[in-house]
């Protein structure tokens, strides 16, 4: 005698294994995230894949045909003195950028973090660099810095190597400064308050309670800031352009603007490609040392 269910109630659904349930939630996963993909392999991919073709060639940049040259560009660079004079500027400025960075953002937000009139203002004020053009912001600091420009104070800032990339790193440091502050400050909000009273109760004042519970809780928006200027540096074009031109004497001229100059002045487009991927390798680098240092490795340790 078999059984019949019930008029009315719910059909028994068979149990759906737990493999299906998952290849189902991954097809899911990847139609929505396939806009995103095809954004990032267009504009992110595919270019470095490109220029990595275009590092083993000596393309001129107006043929069609994509001479193949192999590793001869990469022996070149090796042993090439604008190379090397790039590649040192470039790390001193980042240096420079990312010293300056970290210790005006973090000194700016510790004193906007406080409960004063205005402070949405202020944040504005220090945010406008930021947004600002970097063509324009450059052409002021060119007209401010020239050897009769109001804060020339005797020096010759964009006539000397030293003081031209000095000129260049304060631009810089200033431009970021904005960003450095909101990022510090997010962090500064996200602080329990709890552990300053509990530090003030044990006799810690101002000084000690940046010293010992500020600062090492912001390690990691540190790393963050350090690794944001060091790959803004790295990369930097637009205010070398407009302040220096790569001058004098290539004490500007960073890897950046080495790449801009060897490909659209003298038309080594595979030369300038390999230096690009240099360039890529370094920041690589830099993200991968920011990871481990914040513990990024040890899940897989």
């Amino acid at each position: 005698m078999t059984t019949r269910p019930l008029a009315g109630a719910p059909a028994r659904r068979r149990a759906v294994p737990a493999r299906r349930r998952r290849g189902g939630d991954i097809r899911v996963a990847l139609l929505c995230l396939s806009p995103a993909l095809a954004v990032i392999g267009t504009f992110v991919v595919y270019p470095i894949v490109a220029t990595g073709r275009i590092s083993l060639t000596s393309w001129n940049g107006a043929t069609p045909e994509l001479p193949f040259a192999g590793l001869a560009n990469y022996v070149e660079m090796a042993s090439d003195p604008e190379f090397g004079n790039s590649l040192l500027v470039t790390i001193l400025y980042g240096l420079g950028v990312t010293v300056l960075g970290v210790a005006s953002g973090l000194g700016l937000a510790v004193l906007l973090n406080a409960p004063i009139k205005g402070l949405s203002l202020y944040r504005g004020i220090f945010f406008l660099p930021v947004v600002t053009s970097s063509i324009a912001v450059a052409t002021v600091w060119k007209y401010l810095f020239e050897a009769d420009g109001p804060f020339a104070f005797g020096l010759n800032w964009l006539g000397e190597p030293g003081l031209a990339l000095l000129s260049l790193t304060l631009l810089t440091a200033w431009k970021q400064l904005g960003l450095n502050v909101v990022l510090y400050l997010t962090a500064l909000q996200a602080i329990p308050a709890q552990l300053y009273e509990a530090a003030s109760l044990d006799g810690a004042g101002r000084w000690q309670q940046l010293r010992l519970v500020t600062v090492p809780l912001l390690a990691p928006m540190t790393f963050f800031v350090v690794l944001e200027g060091l790959i803004a540096t790295f990369q930097g074009f637009d205010l070398v352009y407009a302040l220096t031109q790569g001058g004098p004497l290539g004490g500007t001229e960073v890897l950046g603007f080495l790449v801009y100059r060897t490909a659209f002045a003298s038309g080594e487009f595979g030369y300038a490609a390999t230096v690009a991927y240099a360039g890529f390798a370094l920041v690589v680098a830099l993200a991968w040392m920011n990871w481990r240092l914040q513990g990024g490795g040890s899940r897989w340790s």
